[in-house]
């Protein structure tokens, strides 16, 4: 039902009808500014007035907001209106309107204020009638009328308190006894007065002495408003002082309701004096007659009075069922006769407990923080065993009430075996229960992952097409602020969805906290990096301070560590405005044997967080404000991560804030530390890295390709199992070998674990194999790393995670980035040389003797042919092929040298020298036999690499 000059963007408008037509009340959004022109009502907003549609609703409106509201209201309604917005933005009023057939009704008005930029502030209101339920509140306005009228009857006086705020009090029916306040001809008459003067004089003029104080403070409004705080109603009983003698006064209090919505305290004041003595008199008597108190929940076997001071006890209720029982009456030593039952009747697991509980140093000190102690213990007798409970509880005299000491207790004994057997049982049913829960959980779990992989997947696509949309030319601005946005909502999203997996990964105790070598250095200098470039943008000043003799290295995992001072000071940057400034301080604050505790301090000047929000920051969802998250973008679940994680580690996370002043987090670690061996880790450069990325989406493929290339990384592309494993070995025959491998998982025909297990069984550790996956990895994370998987990656990916995550396997494994293969020395080497162009190969005797190598030059293939078949076997360490040769090519040549009959044919290096650097040339040189192919013109050390470590795999090969 929009009108006709309210323009929405085409996909929001079927959105919001839709939304409207099934909401259970009234709902419409109007301009704020005059003449306040409605935009939008629903269907249910027409029945409200009686109207039969769109037309006939601003026929009777105008189809404005002030033609909505009933012309005697609207001035206070949008008074209310106003007053309640500026505080947030939301608005409750309620008004009467005039329907269509003159009724005049009652409704309420939940409204909230918005800017936009097409129609500046607007509100979205949802309306429902009201009418029956203020008749109902009218009604029980009477009601509440006549209940203080029955009062009236029952209570000497009833005060009342209209309103706690201004200690408005009315007195309803006054008390007419001489020389009180009350003696003012106030009687049937309703006056108002301050509360406070009131209580004063009264106090001073109507209660005893002794009870003036206490009352003073009992009868204080804030005493009375925080025993209601909880309760509905409670009552003080003191002493008032009276010509002929004093009486005991009970003063009720309870809350009330008032009929314009405040809350009222009625007070109402009656003689007990019979009734309060009569009390006193009853536990004067109960106290003489009996001097111990026993907290008789249940049935006792046996009742003992124990003098603690002189360890004397009597026994008030035989105990049958043991002989060495005292019978009843009879005086025995409390300590020993005690001790004597633990020894002959106390199961062994229980005696020493039991023991203990008894000693009167013991018991004494229990009584003094509760009433009634307890032990239960398995007691053994003729017909077996069964659980009995101990309890004991202090008894006090009339003539040692001052004194807080235990002098004697009452001790019982209990049978409790069916509590106790039915307890256990219960234990059990808990137990599984439990276990049912793990269950759920489970199923939880796998739920999250097959969710995470279904959104994961559009998710792929969107942010793939996005990034090479926006690399193209001569887009519109427009277009390209559009691509940008919908890039950051896309990132947002699948941060969310990380978080949630995260989440999900901590609560089934799935997270793996690693305990790997690693550099602290390297992990604070990329941290570094990256904040130091998000401040510059902000025009943040970043200071990062490490004091205390913190090491280089340390054992734990660096990732996690990464994440909780990132996700930190991530917060920091976008709460922080400029000129403001963000601070990162480490500190070793301990040592001790092969353990560090470092403090990690990350102090921001931002615009920081109230005091009561504090201990709410870790929740899941969480945000100060609604608006936070509208003006900052938040998944809420950062801060709930940081702390799981900071507690998966062993440590502490707190923190400390005050509004526009700034915010301190300090993390407390503890790590191992480290005597670090071996080759020095240093960060990896993007441009020495050449990566191989494996995935059937074509579109995801050259995402990943293209981010890659954005930082410097030189990356291929190839869209099957099959095709890299084709790759793959023409990299490895050109000596120029892919040092990582990103593999998708989900592919047909070869899936990713598959290629991994290939690709180790051809080249064995040469490239590191890193997965990736928009499914969670839990559940093939071990059948993934026995294929020989090195790690895993989410999609879609980013050029900083596969540089951390390449460089963290370089770490774990202790590799450099290019693990030099051992070599063979050439000199007194005897190298035979297929070359048809006479200038080549002096070339290449020349290049070779630099190294001490010998040549022997063959004119073609088939000379090549004939002098390896009649040189004795081991004769020649390798043989360089050109290929394009007169009378026998080099791959014809190759071919017949390797079906030669004799062991060194199998395994001596032939390499392949030629012009055609084609991947097919390759491969054919691959299908012949070649163990290698460089492209002419050949470089030297390119060269001297090649056959230094063909002939040292081929001696290998050879001694094996």
């Amino acid at each position: 039902m929009f009108d006709k000059h309210f323009l929405l963007n085409e996909q929001i408008l079927p959105l919001v009808e839709e939304i409207g037509r099934h909401m259970p009340g009234g709902f419409f959004i109007y301009q704020a500014q005059q003449p306040e022109k409605i935009l939008y009502a629903n269907q249910k907003v027409f029945d409200i007035f009686g109207c039969e549609g769109l037309e006939d609703f601003k026929r009777l409106t105008g189809y404005t907001f002030k033609g909505v509201v009933h012309p005697e209201d609207y001035a206070a309604v949008t008074d209310g209106i106003y007053s309640q917005i500026s505080h947030d933005n939301m608005d409750h009023v309620e008004y009467r309107i005039v329907r269509k057939d003159g009724a005049v009704r009652w409704v309420d008005d939940y409204g909230h204020y918005s800017e936009t930029e097409d129609f500046g502030g607007v509100f979205y209101v949802f309306i429902s009638d009201i009418t029956e339920k203020r008749e109902q509140m009218e009604k029980d306005a009477a009601t509440r009328t006549a209940v203080i009228n029955t009062l009236m009857n029952i209570y000497h006086t009833v005060w009342l308190i209209n309103d706690v705020e201004t200690e408005t009090c009315s007195l309803y029916h006054g008390d007419m006894s001489r020389g009180s306040v009350h003696a003012e001809a106030l009687r049937n008459a309703l006056s108002n007065i301050k509360y406070t003067d009131t209580k004063t004089q009264y106090v001073n003029t109507m209660v005893a002495e002794e009870d003036r104080e206490r009352l003073q403070e009992q009868l204080s409004l804030p005493y009375i408003l925080d025993q209601l705080s909880d309760k509905p109603q409670f009552s003080v009983t003191f002493l008032r002082a009276l010509k002929d003698a004093p009486r005991y006064y009970r003063i009720h209090f309870g809350k009330v309701q008032m009929p314009d919505g405040k809350t009222g305290v009625m007070m109402g004041f009656r003689d007990v004096d019979e009734e309060v003595r009569k009390m006193h008199e009853e536990q004067r008597q109960r106290e003489q007659q009996n001097s111990m108190i026993i907290a008789l929940s249940a049935d006792y076997r046996s009742v003992y009075y124990v003098n603690l001071d002189e360890d004397d006890a009597v026994c008030y209720l035989e105990d049958r069922r043991f002989s060495e029982a005292p019978c009843t009456g009879q005086h025995f030593h409390y300590l020993k006769d005690f001790t004597e039952f633990a020894h002959n009747h106390v199961a062994e697991n229980y005696r020493e407990g039991y023991l203990q509980f008894i000693q009167p140093d013991n018991i004494r000190r229990e009584l003094l923080k509760q009433p009634v102690i307890t032990y239960r213990f398995l007691e053994t007798h003729e017909g077996g065993e069964s659980y009995s409970m101990l309890r004991v509880a202090g008894v006090r005299h009339m003539e040692d009430r001052a004194d807080h000491r235990v002098h004697a207790i009452g001790v019982g004994f209990s049978d409790i075996d069916l509590e106790m057997r039915e307890s256990m049982a219960n234990s059990q049913a808990l137990a599984s229960a439990l276990a049912a829960a793990k269950e759920a959980n489970k199923a939880k779990t796998a739920f999250l992952s097959n969710m995470s992989h279904e959104i994961r997947t559009p998710m792929n696509a969107i942010i793939g097409l996005d990034s090479l949309a926006l690399r193209k030319e001569h887009i519109e601005d427009d277009t390209r602020e559009y691509l940008e946005k919908i890039g950051e909502s896309a990132r947002h999203l699948l941060g969310l969805i990380n978080d949630i997996l995260d989440m999900s990964r901590i609560e089934s105790g799935r997270m793996i906290m690693r305990r790997e070598e690693f550099s602290f250095r390297g992990m604070l200098e990329q941290i570094n990096t990256m904040v130091m470039a998000q401040c510059q943008e902000k025009g943040l000043k970043y200071e990062c301070t490490v004091t205390g003799g913190v090491s280089d290295f340390y054992i734990g995992d660096d990732m996690k560590l990464k994440q909780v001072l990132i996700n930190i000071l991530s917060n920091a940057i976008k709460f922080t405005n400029a000129p403001g400034s963000v601070k990162l301080s480490v500190e070793r604050t301990a040592a001790y044997g092969d353990q560090s505790s470092l403090r990690f301090t990350i102090k921001d000047t931002g615009i920081g967080m109230s005091k009561a929000f504090l201990p709410k920051i870790f929740d899941s969802f969480t945000q100060e404000d609604s608006s936070r998250n509208n003006k900052y973008g938040s998944t809420g679940l950062g801060m709930a991560i940081t702390k799981n994680i900071v507690e998966l580690m062993n440590g502490s996370i707190s923190v400390e804030s005050e509004k526009d002043v700034g915010t301190e987090f300090t993390v407390m670690l503890t790590l191992k530390n480290c005597d670090h061996q071996g080759v020095s880790s240093s960060y990896i450069k993007p441009r020495d890295m050449h990566v191989l990325i494996v995935d059937d989406e074509e579109i995801a493929a050259e995402h990943a390709r293209v981010v890659l290339d954005e930082v410097g990384i030189k990356s291929d592309t190839c869209f099957s199992g099959e095709e890299a494993l084709h790759m793959l070995e023409v990299a490895h025959t050109k000596h120029a070998p892919y040092n990582l491998v990103l593999v998708d998982w989900k592919m047909p025909v070869m899936d990713g674990i598959e290629l991994t297990r290939l690709i180790r069984r051809r080249y064995d550790r040469e490239a590191t194999v890193i997965i990736l996956t928009s499914f969670n990895w839990d559940e093939i994370m071990e059948e993934a790393i026995h294929a020989g998987v090195d790690s895993f990656l989410a999609k879609p990916l980013f050029a900083s995670n596969v540089i951390d995550e390449f460089e963290r396997v370089a770490k774990k494994n202790n590799m450099t980035l290019f693990r030099q293969k051992r070599r063979a020395d050439l000199r007194g080497r005897r190298i035979l040389m297929a070359e048809d162009i006479i200038v080549n190969a002096e070339i290449i005797r020349q290049i070779m003797s630099m190294r001490g190598a010998e040549i022997d030059h063959a004119e073609n293939g088939k000379i090549a042919l004939d002098k390896f078949a009649a040189s004795d076997p081991g004769y020649y360490d390798a043989i360089l092929m050109d290929v394009r040769m007169p009378e026998m090519d080099g791959l014809e040549a190759t071919a017949a040298i390797r079906a030669l009959g004799r062991k060194d044919a199998k395994t001596i290096p032939i390499v392949a020298m030629t012009a055609n650097a084609f991947d097919e040339d390759v491969q054919q040189s691959l299908q012949v036999g070649m163990n290698a192919h460089l492209s002419k013109p050949v470089e030297p050390e390119r060269l001297y690499q090649t056959l230094e470590e063909l002939i040292w795999e081929a001696h290998q090969a050879g001694e094996a």
